[in-house]
């Protein structure tokens, strides 16, 4: 019996379908079972022999991708990992992908599709394979109550307001959260983010994601918490009652100025195959926080973020990482446990009471 991971290609490009099963069979350890044109061929395969992951476009003719998606979460939860445009259109459908259940991306350009997908045939073959290790139980989102979005102030309105204001601005100010995700961190992040109040310590996060997507992510994310969520920009304060997320395709680090806080968004090369990278966010935390830092680690393949979790330990610093029952992939989270950088390890709802304490 075969072990090899089973795929199906989900794209109306035959130039893609052909391309990343191509790439995809070069690995030995992947057999891609079946290319179809829409989610309807899809359908009709799948109900002879299904698959392991599921390679998927968004915009497609009869069944669009987000819907076929949704379909499969409800009916037999399976990794799915998108294969979308930059666009910003596509980017827009990308996001509620990944809140329906999607555990991983892959960009493609409008044009010069071929020669992109060929030269990062490394990168579909580990979001594939990452895919693969996905809790299935996990994928399907969390019912949210429908509510009204919270009020909020800005972080900086909240400081001018005086709420951040006496003894309590220089806590809250000298205190940050640092977050890192990866593969099915969107959901983890916002199930995290929208249980804390609008008056939290201020918070840092990478989560694995290409350009373009992490603005969009964040504006959603905004859009659902008390706080106030944003890409984060160079020079960006790190404040009470604000989240900054690294922007894709560029690394964040803390730095300090006295008592305050600020991000650095800057170039550079790849730090365990990522870019953003959560091991040169924390080492930076640990350098600059120290014991004034909470680092939480969470669902994601691979072992980025780590080192760094261990170093922000070291450094004094509280440690949390998400429990295996609750992460779609247990990975970074297993080794940072396994480094001994950890002080809890708690399921993806208690984290948001553990952040919070000691505030």
């Amino acid at each position: 019996m075969s072990n090899k991971i089973k795929v199906i290609i989900v794209d109306d490009s035959a130039v893609v379908r052909q391309t990343v099963r191509q790439m995809l069979e070069r690995d030995g350890g992947i057999e891609v079972i079946a290319a179809a044109s829409d989610p309807l061929f899809a359908i009709s395969h799948m109900q002879r022999e299904w698959p392991d992951v599921i390679v998927l476009d968004i915009e497609m003719p009869r069944m669009d991708g987000l819907t076929f998606l949704k379909k499969i979460m409800s009916e037999h939860p399976t990794p799915v990992v998108i294969c979308s445009s930059l666009a910003e259109s596509g980017a827009a459908a990308t996001l509620q992908a990944l809140s329906a259940g999607a555990v991983a991306i892959i960009t493609k350009p409008r044009m010069g599709v071929k020669q992109f997908l060929e030269d990062s045939a490394n990168d579909v073959v580990q979001a594939v394979k990452a895919a693969a290790r996905a809790n299935a139980s996990r994928l399907v989102p969390r019912a949210t109550a429908q509510r009204p979005p919270p009020p909020k102030l800005s972080a900086d309105a909240m400081l001018a307001s005086g709420l951040g204001s006496g003894s309590n601005m220089v806590r809250t100010t000298e205190r940050l959260i640092a977050i890192g995700t990866s593969t099915g961190g969107t959901q983890a992040l916002e199930a995290v983010l929208t249980q804390l109040p609008a008056v939290c310590p201020g918070i840092v996060i990478v989560q694995h994601m290409p350009e373009r997507f992490t603005a969009m992510f964040a504006e959603r994310l905004d859009s659902l918490c008390a706080l106030e969520v944003r890409e984060a920009r160079h020079g960006d304060r790190v404040v009470a009652g604000r989240a900054l997320i690294a922007p894709g395709g560029k690394h964040m680090l803390l730095a300090r100025s006295g008592a305050q806080y600020t991000v650095e968004v800057v170039d550079g090369p790849l730090i365990n195959r990522h870019r953003p990278s959560v091991d040169v966010l924390f080492r930076s935390c640990a350098k600059f926080a120290g014991r004034n830092a909470l680092g939480v680690i969470m669902t994601g393949m691979g072992d980025d973020g780590a080192r760094g979790m261990k170093e922000m330990h070291d450094a004094g610093a509280r440690t949390i990482a998400e429990d295996e029952s609750t992460c779609i992939v247990f990975g970074m989270p297993k080794e940072a446990i396994r480094l001994g950088g950890v002080d809890s390890v708690l399921p993806l709802d208690k984290i948001p009471a553990a952040i919070l304490e000691g505030q």
